[in-house]
């Protein structure tokens, strides 16, 4: 349709046209019809403004209209873009989250989400924007001290005078509670509080057992919280874990009064994935609550019927970031259903499982690493040296420190013997593999050259190439007759305690291995008289700290080993041990190692 302006400019035209047409002498009958042409032209654009006129105010009325409805609607609607961020809010929103509009827009809405659900979140965002389908799951809303479990529905819009699609979020209530007016006389519902009180009891108790170190040092975790909810809260427990990408059946325990049954062992081969419930879990990574049953066949086949089921819940055992399995929990018949006091106890237990699973993972592959260090790297027994008495300890930290990269070796060179100490500047498996190297590395070389700044040097080079990222500090000595050639690559001094109760230090230094190519390690040659012990220690000793924060250092080193005067190598690493232990006590200390060797003769 031509625009009116345009169109009322033509039928001035005309109009004019036909002004000229009547100064003259007898127009006829084409006036008459040019007149009777311009009357209608000027009736119908009349009718065709007014039209445009009502078209505008209706569409105005009809915004202003769906924006009261938007602004009334009795349940929470939050519209965001695709990236997740707010961008108008109804009054429910307002109510249920206790923020005035203001403050919400233009702010990420994953940041209401409980963090246990964000990554579901993201995950159905993701599918909606993908796909026109609808998504809806159950998640828990936070904001402001408050937290309200909802189910959450996603849907794509268009939105007039918005150039992007949007995301409309409807938080739909899991439960209705009445708004009366509190009663300030009303004594407080006992069996309330006594619910609330025995969920409180279990947690505990579950935490304290996923924190015992047995749970961590063996896979019992799993079992136990399995056997605990099924004494307190379920008739059943029905645990399933994703081991290397799938999903197995890890426990079934049946109610506790009864002996095992054909049914438990008949549930304990089937596959999950015979369980509708569990893959619904999985893919919506949120919990799910029957107070009623009206299906048997979420577990697979009839097995609900079979135990006489009255109620179900399924959650996610999970991490922030990952999904390890599912825990299922069933109440039969003759029990209180599940509620949703329940499902939001159990995806807190859900979520303590999956830390402890992790945690569980950690501590034995940092476990299997010590043992790897310890029967791989630290010598079983110290060789006799000729003239010389040797004594070393090594102890492993406590708390994160615990495996690190420590370790000490005496061994035989050409024409003497051979010693060395040294850190790996990490933890766990990797640490383990690098000290594993350097000491191979060095008592192979130890073979072929006489210097130990030399063959430090070599495996300096070497485990630059191999580009693992990882330094070690080490030092390294070779032993022929009284003398002693030491080499430092970044290790701390090596003391020596004289028969006359003095202390002095070597001059250590050295750039640590692995840093860069061509370093040269620091070397110096000692000569050890009758009753002279060389000690050499690691930085867990002089650099571990007390509870009240001072470290331990080579001052106080010094005056311990001032008290050993005519001890031998034995008696110097159990007093350096005993001080040290008395020094950090219960605190969280590193590993140590301490290596001595002194002169008999």
């Amino acid at each position: 349709m031509a625009d009116i302006a345009e169109l009322e400019r033509a039928l001035s035209g005309l109009a004019d046209r036909i002004a000229t047409l009547r100064d003259k002498p007898e127009p006829g009958a084409a006036l008459r019809e040019l007149e009777a042409a311009e009357e209608l032209l000027r009736s119908a654009l009349g009718e065709l403004v007014r039209g445009r006129r009502r078209k505008d105010g209706g569409n105005q009325r009809e915004q202003k209209l769906l924006r009261q409805v938007f602004r009334a609607l009795p349940v929470p609607v939050i519209i965001m873009d695709t990236g997740g961020t707010v961008r108008r809010i109804n009054n429910e929103t307002t109510r249920l989250l206790g923020s005035p509009a203001g403050y919400l827009i233009g702010r990420a809405f994953p940041l209401l989400i409980d963090v246990a659900s964000r990554a579901a979140f993201r995950s159905h965002l993701t599918a909606v924007l993908r796909s026109e389908e609808s998504a809806a799951f159950q998640t828990r809303l936070a904001h402001q001290g408050r937290t309200h479990t909802v189910r959450l529905v996603l849907s794509r819009l268009r939105m007039p005078g918005e150039p992007q699609e949007m995301i409309a979020a409807v938080a739909l209530p899991t439960e209705v509670q009445l708004l009366e007016a509190p009663d300030p006389g009303g004594a407080p519902d006992e069996s309330v509080i006594m619910a609330a009180a025995r969920r409180h009891e279990l947690l505990s108790r579950l935490t304290r057992l996923l924190l015992d170190e047995e749970s961590l040092r063996e896979p019992v975790a799993l079992i136990r919280a399995a056997r605990l909810l099924a004494a307190e809260t379920a008739d059943w427990v029905v645990a399933d874990v994703i081991r290397d990408g799938v999903l197995h059946r890890a426990t079934v325990i049946g109610p506790s009064d009864q002996p095992i049954t054909r049914l438990q062992r008949a549930m304990e081969t089937m596959p999950p994935a015979a369980a509708p419930i569990v893959g619904q879990v999985l893919a919506t990574q949120s919990g799910i609550v029957h107070e009623m049953l009206s299906d048997d066949s979420l577990l697979g086949g009839d097995v609900l019927q079979a135990m006489r089921a009255g109620s179900l819940l399924s959650v996610p055992i999970r991490t922030d970031d990952e999904v390890r399995g599912v825990l299922t929990l069933v109440r039969l018949r003759d029990r209180p259903p599940f509620g949703l006091a329940d499902l939001g106890l159990l995806e807190e237990i859900g979520l303590h499982l999956g830390l402890a699973m992790r945690a569980q993972r950690s501590f034995q592959r940092r476990a299997h690493a010590a043992d790897t260090l310890q029967t791989g790297v630290l010598p079983r027994t110290l060789p006799d040296i000729p003239g010389f008495e040797t004594a070393a300890i090594y102890h492993p930290g406590s708390g994160l420190r615990a495996i690190g990269g420590e370790f000490y070796d005496v061994f035989p060179v050409k024409n003497g013997w051979g010693f060395m100490i040294g850190s790996a500047a990490g933890r766990g498996e990797e640490a383990a593999a690098v000290t594993a190297m350097v000491r191979n590395g060095l008592r192979v070389l130890s073979v072929y050259e006489s210097d130990p700044g030399e063959a430090l040097r070599k495996v300096n080079d070497a485990l630059v190439a191999q580009n693992t990222g990882l330094f070690v500090m080490a030092a390294a000595g070779f032993v022929r007759g009284r003398k002693v050639r030491l080499a430092s690559a970044g290790h701390h001094p090596a003391a020596l305690l004289q028969p006359d109760g003095g202390v002095r230090f070597s001059d250590g230094g050295g750039v640590p291995l692995g840093f860069e190519e061509g370093s040269v390690p620091a070397t110096e040659e000692l000569t050890l008289a009758a009753g002279e012990t060389l000690v050499l220690y690691s930085d867990g000793l002089v650099g571990s700290q007390s509870a009240a924060g001072e470290n331990y250092g080579e001052d106080r080193l010094t005056e311990v080993l001032a008290r050993c005067v005519g001890q031998p190598p034995a008696g110097v690493v159990k007093a350096i041990e005993e001080d040290h232990r008395a020094f950090c006590g219960a605190h969280v200390v590193d590993e140590i190692t301490v290596l001595t060797l002194r002169r008999s003769r």
